[in-house]
Formats: C-alpha cells, structure tokens, sequence
C-alpha cells in the first residue's frame, strides 16, 4: 500500500483494474493480468479478505476472498458505499462505520485494531483497518479494510478450552489426595504407626510427582506452539538409552522376556538433547506397554535408504490390537487417547514436537506383530559451534 501514498491517482486505478471482474468499467478481458503488475499482486492471490474504499468511501476493490468471508457477492459490493457494503455492527449492536467515522474523525488516526465484528444474520469477522493519506494529517485518501473469518480462532479457544479443563482435571485427584493425608497426619500424626505414616507420605511422594509431570508437559506444550524448545545438543548413544530404559521398566515390574532390543551396527552419529530423546523414548516405550501386548520390539538402526534421511531410526513396535486406521491421523494431536481412558493424552504430542524440533520425523503404522508401531528419525547433525 505504500505505492499508494506517493501516486495515489495511479494506484486507485490499479486497485480498481486488479480488482473488478474482466470486462467491467469498459475495460478489457486483460484488466485484471494489468492490475496485478501495477499492484505487485493480484488481490485475488491474498488469503484473507481486502475491501479498498475511494476517497469518498466507495468500494473500489473487493477480492474473492472478502467475498467469501462475507457472504457477499463482489458485484453487490463494488461501487456501493462502506456502510452499505459491509454493514458492520460491533458485540453491542452499534453500527460500526458510524462509530469510527474513518473520513471525518481525527486527522491524526492511522486506522483500526482488529477485532471482532458482526454482519447481518449474525455472520463474525475479525476487522482491521488502515486509514491511507498523502501526508500525516492531510484527508483520507483510501481506507484499507482486512477481513478474516473466526474459524482458526475459534478451534484455538476450543483447544485452550480443552486444555484447561483436562488440567484442571488431572490435577484435582492427586493434590485432593495430598491435601488429604498431609491434613490427616498433621492432625493425627501420634494415631498412627511407623508404617501407615511411610505409606501415606510415599502415596503424598507419587501424587506430587504426578503433579510435577504434569506441570512440565504444559511447558513442554507451550515452547512447542510457540517455538521456544530449546535442544542442548551433545553426543547420544540412542541403543544405550534404550537399554536404560528397559532397565528401568524391568525394575518397575516388568519381565525382562517382554522386551526384544535389536541393534544394527553402526550407527550414524546423533547429537541430540539426551534429557529430550529420553522424554521421547520413556514415553513410547510406556504406550507400548501399557496399551499393547506381547512382545515390545525395539529397533535402533541407521534410517532405510528410501526415507531419504540420514540419521538414526528407532522402532517401538508391540503385538496388540493396535491403532483403527481412522484414528491414525489423530495420534500426534492433543487429547488423543485412543481405546483405553488414563492419562492426560499430551504425551504424544509432545514426543512428535520434539522430534521435530531437532530436525527429524516420526510416524505411527501398524507392526510386523499386528500392534502399533512407532519409528522416530534423528537425523546426523552437530552443535552450531562445530559447523
């Protein structure tokens, strides 16, 4: 729009040949290829909605996306007044351009914020405005309108929705337990023996580890949306990381027969974040326990030659019933639980950020056994400081 400011005669006639149909206003077929180099682009290219308003608040431009958003046709739209043309109304009923007055307000206005906005029927827009002029206190000369629909919007406030209730569900049971036996033995420490207090403090341990877990997903939840994650890069053998893994779940209970570790040699360098691949690991290998049978097969091999990546893959797979292929898309996505009920349902969508915050890639598919299989990607890589 800064073309405009300096010629604005020539970009109004740009702005009406990019955006009226072929063959309006007596121009050719050709009009629209001929508004598009005269404006850089073609408005019809933008993904959200573009109303451009002359200097006497007629529409001079109103492409198919604006359309779209609205509901209203170009034809009904073009050379018809902003208030007309988009009778716009804020949450309260007040007609909006009225309110704003973008002509006859103060000179010193640059435009509108977005927000949300209501047309006839009760259809929502997100609005922002742009008051164009030939110098900073001199009359508007354009008014620039952005319109977008509230879908994406409304699927976020859906999922932070979600979100919050799921938390606040998963942590009203163990900090109801801890606030219970910490009250309990406060009050009635002498009451009881040596071994009721071991099992109540060890039950109030577990509770706030749980507690602590969980707090750290919605960290883990928020660097990945917004793109923070940090990785500390070093050297990581990943065959033995499984290995400590499976000791652990063999400690926890677990027989050692139900896991079958198999390495191929050699493996390509990984330098990975290890307190990140053990986060990923630890949770695979619980999914592949906790919801499969059989056997829990782990593979650590160099990535197959047709992934066109070069790096380390590692296989979870289990025999159990495995994954309906509806559900498969939905895997890596927040809430997803599959058959079985337990647990926040955060863990493998934090395990697919991870992966791919360092460069590399997982899938979800059904095993050689019939169960669920799992393979993660890291790729080769190094630290910054060694490239």
């Amino acid at each position: 729009m800064a073309v405009g400011m300096s010629r604005p005669r020539e970009a109004h006639a740009a702005v009406v040949r990019a955006c009226e149909p072929p063959g309006t206003a007596g121009e050719p077929d050709g009009s629209r290829e001929l508004g598009a180099v005269g404006t850089g682009i073609d408005p019809d290219d933008l993904p959200d909605g573009l109303v451009v308003a002359d200097e006497t608040g007629r529409v001079i431009c109103f492409n198919s996306a604006a359309a779209r958003i609205t509901a209203v046709p170009r034809a009904a739209a073009l050379g018809r007044s902003l208030e007309h043309a988009l009778p716009l109304e804020d949450l309260k009923g007040r007609r909006w351009w009225p309110l704003t007055d973008p002509y006859g307000g103060l000179a010193t206005r640059v435009g509108q914020p977005e927000r949300n906005l209501l047309l006839p029927g009760g259809r929502e827009v997100l609005v922002s405005a742009r008051y164009v002029r030939e110098h900073p206190t001199g009359p508007v000369r354009r008014v620039v309108i952005s319109l977008r629909g509230t879908e994406a919007r409304r699927r976020n406030e859906r999922s932070h929705a979600e979100l919050i209730a799921t938390v606040a569900h998963e942590l009203r049971s163990p900090l109801t337990s801890v606030k219970g036996f910490t009250a309990t033995l406060l009050a009635k420490w002498e009451r009881f023996t040596d071994d009721q207090k071991r099992l109540m403090l060890e039950t109030v341990d577990a509770d706030a580890g749980r507690v602590t877990r969980l707090i750290a997903e919605l960290l883990d939840i928020s660097r990945i949306d917004s793109g923070r994650l940090e990785l500390r890069r070093q050297p990581v053998d990943l065959s033995a990381a499984v290995e400590r893994h499976i000791q652990a779940l063999t400690a926890s209970g677990q027989t050692p027969d139900r896991f079958l570790v198999r390495t191929c040699q050699p493996l390509p360098a990984v330098w990975a974040d290890p307190d990140k691949v053990d986060q990923v690991l630890g949770n695979l290998l619980e999914n592949a326990v906790r919801h499969g049978e059989g056997t829990v097969t782990i593979e650590v091999a160099p990535a197959p030659a047709k992934s066109d990546e070069k790096g380390t893959a590692v296989t979870v797979s289990d025999e159990g019933p495995g994954i309906p292929e509806e559900s498969m898309g939905r895997v890596f996505t927040r809430f997803w639980r599959g058959s079985k009920r337990g647990g926040t349902g955060l863990g493998l969508y934090i395990v697919k950020g991870i992966v791919e915050a360092h460069g590399g890639t997982i899938t979800v598919g059904r095993g050689p056994g019939g169960g669920a299989e799992f393979r993660f990607i890291l790729p080769v890589s190094a630290p910054a400081y060694m490239v």
